[in-house]
């Protein structure tokens, strides 16, 4: 029980100290440090969850608690395209890895205005294929 509680107090303190951690296949595992700047195309970014996608997040587990302001994990994925890009053809799975449903919000053409289309190379990724694009300020 103490060794969970010094893991818990650390994964904390890794998210408040511009640090983020993935255990998770949507990217190789490890600590992740957080830069200013703007992120380019490729770059690996860091955002919370929002709306009902985050309910849903939520509510699946698909993420933790965590330091967003809706008490979630922030997300890790790779910045995939920016405002006037083409939205490529994407595989979307019609279930989760538990056989749930899942729909896909993701809008055919190009990625709108002040948003960015946030994947990961890992075919069981929770990303935009499913809760569309992010707003890019978030990122």
């Amino acid at each position: 029980m103490k060794a969970v509680f010094i893991c818990i107090c650390a994964l904390l303190f890794a998210a408040y100290a511009g640090l983020r951690v993935n255990l998770t296949p949507s990217l190789p595992r490890g600590v992740y440090r957080i830069v200013p700047g703007t992120p380019a195309r490729g770059d690996i970014v860091s955002f919370c969850l929002r709306g009902e996608f985050a309910a849903l997040a939520r509510e699946r587990g698909y993420l933790g608690s965590g330091s967003c302001a809706n008490g979630l994990r922030p997300m890790l994925k790779y910045l995939a395209g920016l405002p006037g890009d083409h939205i490529p053809n994407l595989i979307i799975r019609t279930v989760d890895t538990q056989g749930r449903p899942l729909s896909s919000r993701l809008e055919h053409g190009t990625v709108p205005a002040g948003m960015a289309l946030v994947l990961s190379d890992h075919v069981g990724s929770f990303d935009s294929r499913y809760f569309g694009c992010v707003p890019l300020d978030g990122l």
